[in-house]
């Protein structure tokens, strides 16, 4: 589990990344639909390319983040990972193994998306967007992964299509830490528009102090205690504290958390 997540290819430069992230609380596009109140911000862009194949891409392109009136950042594309499994399981409650209906424990956790598309000067919800996530259970295994002696469960995996209001919420559970890496949540989406194929892919994380809080209880805390905390894990360097999500709510009760996404086409 050490080499987990060793980045494949590059990581995307402030002039070549697609989407923009960001945790909740953020100002997000200033452009009308998009949330914000900030105007005068510059967002660079350029023409994305075509994938020319059935199967999404990563596309480059450029674009940014507004948070105020003179400041943009543009959150990077992150590894993969060895642990994705395309199993196309449609479904928004994504805790249980559809084979055994076995449901993973942990503390409740309720994720919101938000995917918005612009265009030149405009913004707008983007829907039929595939969300997929996947991530750990709370012992720091992943699902249908032969190494973990998982094959043939599909636990902690699942996508949802953007609504029409650019939404896709699933329920889960808080991830369990393993070897070398810090707690996170994998994301991919993908995308056609006008029979052009886009793909983007990266991770999420969380607050240590909360992780550590949630830990403290079980099932987690039969895990003994996390090997990397965010300042050691490389992948957490990489994304410069920018795919963190900010969650709200309690460990009995559970937590929720948004993440807003813009593609710009």
């Amino acid at each position: 589990m050490d080499n987990d997540d060793i980045p494949k290819g590059r990581i995307l430069t402030r002039r070549e990344a697609l989407y923009l992230f960001g945790g909740a609380g953020l100002t997000f596009l200033t452009a009308a639909g998009c949330g914000g109140g900030g105007t005068g911000v510059t967002v660079p862009t350029s023409t994305p390319t075509t994938s020319g194949t059935a199967t999404p891409t990563p596309v480059g392109t450029a674009t940014a983040t507004p948070i105020s009136n003179t400041t943009c950042i543009v959150r990077p594309e992150l590894t993969e990972g060895p642990y994705f499994v395309d199993e196309r399981l449609l479904r928004s409650d994504i805790r249980a193994d559809t084979g055994t209906g076995i449901v993973q424990q942990g503390v409740l956790l309720n994720l919101t998306f938000n995917v918005s598309q612009l265009a030149g000067s405009a913004c707008s919800f983007l829907s039929g967007a595939m969300v997929d996530i996947w991530h750990a259970n709370a012992l720091g295994k992943y699902s249908d992964i032969a190494s973990e002696g998982t094959s043939g469960q599909n636990y902690l995996r699942g996508y949802q299509l953007t609504n029409s209001s650019g939404v896709a919420k699933f329920t889960t559970i808080f991830p369990g830490w393993y070897s070398g890496r810090t707690v996170h949540i994998h994301f991919k989406l993908r995308v056609t528009i006008s029979n052009r194929d886009y793909e983007f892919t990266t991770q999420f994380f969380f607050n240590d102090a909360l992780t550590t809080s949630i830990f403290a209880a079980s099932p987690y805390n039969t895990r003994g205690t996390r090997s990397t905390l965010n300042s050691g894990d490389g992948i957490y360097s990489q994304s410069g504290g920018q795919t963190l999500i900010t969650l709200s709510g309690n460990n009995s009760a559970g937590y929720s958390g948004a993440f807003n996404l813009a593609l710009d086409v």
